[in-house]
């Protein structure tokens, strides 16, 4: 099967390689940066090419402007939650799949409200950093609707009863706040410069290690002990037997940088 091309994006999602990292704009600023189908669609075209693509070290996924990141689905549409209910699985639920098995890191830039969908998308990223401006919240119970798919990517980031009263109130929190549960990684007043850091402090670490990393972290995540411990013990081997580990292990001994092949 031939490899999804930039060319199925949607114009309303921006797609952009900065050095090494793809970075991915919902660009419709007069809808809050609201999802459709067509970025739905198009976010998952940029993460299967991005998980293809070797020389792709990480994903950043934004909004444009500086007042949401994502206000979850386009209300304004009127069909946000009409579904073909013959289809077993819906767009937004692959979407957090696809994330769920991806091996190429994956940054939320939240750079302003992330409300409802938009907190499954921060959510479903392996790292968030936001802007102090940003505010998080499940709004759903005020239109009559539920957070139901995105309770499968929060579940494992907020505790019980927090998500709870944000699911039943459908009020917000704000960054210091989220920061405080550990929503997010960092908060400052410039949301590039907490992505530089974090995108400078992975960028000089082994390719190989991240991307079999992610794969083994994910993996276990819904394992019991004992078979999560089998895993790992065998996963730990392969590690060892990348050409990163050799050129790490001996670029140590030798006290100079490591050069990364990847492999």
């Amino acid at each position: 099967m031939p490899e999804p091309s930039t060319s199925s994006l949607p114009t309303e999602l921006r797609e952009e390689m900065r050095g090494p990292v793809m970075w991915l704009t919902i660009d419709r600023e007069e809808r809050r940066n609201a999802l459709d189908a067509a970025v739905i669609a198009g976010l998952g075209n940029a993460l299967a090419r991005a998980n293809a693509d070797t020389s792709v070290r990480a994903v950043v996924i934004t909004g444009a402007g500086t007042r949401a990141f994502c206000a979850g689905a386009d209300l304004q549409s009127g069909t946000s939650f009409r579904f073909d209910y013959a289809a077993p699985y819906q767009a937004m639920a692959n979407l957090f799949r696809q994330a769920r098995q991806s091996t190429v890191p994956l940054v939320a830039r939240v750079n302003g409200a992330c409300m409802a969908g938009g907190m499954g998308l921060m959510a479903m990223c392996d790292m968030a950093v936001a802007g102090r401006h940003a505010v998080f919240g499940l709004p759903e119970v005020k239109v009559g609707v539920f957070p139901a798919q995105v309770l499968s990517v929060l579940g494992g980031l907020l505790p019980r009863r927090v998500l709870a009263e944000m699911c039943i109130t459908g009020e917000p929190i704000d960054a210091e706040q989220a920061l405080a549960l550990h929503l997010v990684n960092r908060v400052s007043d410039d949301v590039d410069e907490s992505v530089d850091w974090l995108l400078g402090r992975m960028l000089d670490k082994s390719p190989a290690a991240i991307r079999r990393g992610l794969y083994t972290m994910k993996k276990i995540e819904a394992m019991a002990f004992e078979e999560s411990m089998a895993f790992t013990e065998s996963q730990i081997g392969l590690f060892a037997l990348t050409e990163d580990a050799a050129e790490g292990q001996l670029a140590f001994r030798e006290k100079r940088k490591p050069q990364w092949s990847g492999r």
